[in-house]
């Protein structure tokens, strides 16, 4: 069944023509923000850090080819997300996974093509991100996941999170290659500033709204961190897992949690609630 609803509107006078409806569709098109949402998220950011590294060594496309292949496959899953009458785990989640892969092909493009600074690109990427969010809220008032109920909130939507994987990789790398921690320390400090932000949310009282997306892009290089510590060589300070047992091990565990949330609906964000939440 589709579900949508008009917005309210006044009586027409008498003569006048009445006025044209305005429709959205009325359940929203993302999760709820639950403990599943945050660790498939995760999931699949360490899939597209592993997935980017194992289609540009294995497909023998190289770099520029793999992003025209993976850009041209997201963009037949986000056809198939946008012409949803509301949130399907099923379509999402892979999407959110193209997504990673995606925003990390175009920020090692970048780096290792363009020869542009990590310094330079995390600049530009902040900023792209921002004015996103500038358009975002101009137009629509809010910034709210709990309201992605249209066609134009769901468009500044899947554009804010390509740009938060394209930042998180960049930042991500840079924080690396300055500090030199090491994959597991990098992890370590990453899951630290996320727990910040926790604190600044539930303790001081932080935005909730900002503190989403802020923890949308420390969990990219967190999930980055997490994916080369298991794949790369043990020379390299990883565990030696490989590209291919590592996507393949994060990709089953997706699919398993992805298939539960598909038959339970538990993140499925009621449109009375999300008329509540929104803001």
């Amino acid at each position: 069944m589709t579900y949508e609803t008009s917005e309210p509107l006044a009586t027409p006078m008498a003569d006048a023509p009445a006025p044209r409806a305005r429709h959205r569709p009325r359940w929203n098109k993302v999760p709820e923000v639950t403990v599943y949402f945050w660790i498939i998220k995760v999931l699949c950011t360490t899939v597209g850090e592993t997935a980017a590294d194992l289609l540009n060594e294995k497909a023998g496309l190289g770099l520029t080819g793999v992003s025209a292949l993976m850009s041209a496959v997201l963009a037949v899953v986000l056809v198939a997300q946008f012409r949803t009458s509301g949130y399907r785990a099923a379509v999402y989640w892979p999407a959110v996974a193209l997504i990673s892969v995606v925003g990390t092909l175009i920020s090692d493009n970048l780096t290792d093509n363009m020869g542009v600074p990590l310094e330079t690109s995390t600049t530009v990427f902040a900023i792209v991100l921002a004015l996103v969010f500038v358009a975002w809220y101009r137009r629509e008032r809010t910034l709210s996941i709990h309201s992605v109920d249209t066609t134009g909130r769901e468009s500044f939507y899947w554009l804010a999170v390509l740009f938060t994987f394209a930042l998180g990789t960049a930042a991500g790398d840079l924080v690396s290659e300055r500090m030199n921690l090491g994959y597991w320390l990098s992890a370590v400090l990453f899951a630290l500033a996320i727990a910040a932000v926790a604190v600044a949310r539930f303790a001081l009282g932080l935005d909730a709204v900002w503190s989403f997306w802020i923890a949308y892009v420390l969990t990219r290089p967190l999930g980055a961190s997490v994916g080369d510590y298991l794949a790369q060589p043990t020379g390299d300070g990883g565990l030696g897992l490989g590209t291919v047992v590592t996507s393949a091990l994060f990709l089953t565990v997706i699919v398993g949690l992805v298939g539960f949330l598909s038959v339970s609906r538990r993140d499925v964000i009621a449109p009375e609630r999300a008329g509540r939440r929104a803001s």
